[in-house]
C-alpha cells in the first residue's frame, strides 16, 4: 500500500509544478507583451515626430528646386 500512495504523491507533486510553472510563464508572457506594446507605442510616437520634422525641410527642397 506503501507504493501507491508514494507513486500518487509524486504524481500531485509533479501536477503542481507544471501548475506553477505554467503560472510564472503566463505571468512572463503578460509582461512580455506590455513591453513589447510600450516599445509599439514609443515607435509609433517617434514616426511621428519625424514625419512632423521633415515637414519643413521639404517645403525648404521643393522651393529650391523651383528656384
Amino acid at each position: 500500500m506503501f507504493w501507491p500512495m508514494f507513486f500518487l504523491v509524486c504524481a500531485f507533486l509533479g501536477v503542481a509544478v507544471l501548475g506553477v510553472l505554467a503560472v510564472r510563464v503566463g505571468l512572463e508572457v503578460r509582461r512580455f507583451s506590455r513591453a513589447v506594446g510600450d516599445s509599439a507605442e514609443r515607435i509609433a510616437r517617434a514616426a511621428e515626430e519625424l514625419e512632423r520634422s521633415a515637414e519643413p525641410l521639404s517645403g525648404h527642397v521643393a522651393l529650391t528646386r523651383r528656384g
